[in-house]
């Protein structure tokens, strides 16, 4: 599990680093970390954070969190009636 971790950090990484090259990694890390609105400890900045702030970073702010989305309804009644497994 650490592998994959480790390779999708580094598959979305490469390329938002990319269009900030003027930057060092800690620098860019540290800038990505403030955009997420952590306020600790560059040390501290857990990979989950880094991984779906870059996914997230481009993204329309209304848009769901990727792993959100895939149990997200539109509508509030029919969320309910699934939750209670009245409906699929």
């Amino acid at each position: 599990m650490a592998c994959h971790r480790i390779e999708e950090l580094i598959e979305l990484l490469a390329p938002a680093w990319e269009k900030e090259s003027d930057l060092n990694l800690l620098q860019f890390l540290q800038k990505l970390g403030q955009e997420a609105g952590f306020k600790g400890e560059l040390n501290t900045l857990s990979d989950e954070v880094l991984i779906y702030h870059l996914k997230m970073r481009d993204a329309d702010k209304t848009e769901a969190i990727p792993g959100i989305k895939k149990d997200y309804e539109d509508d509030f009644k029919t969320a309910i009636l699934k939750a209670r497994g009245i409906v699929k």
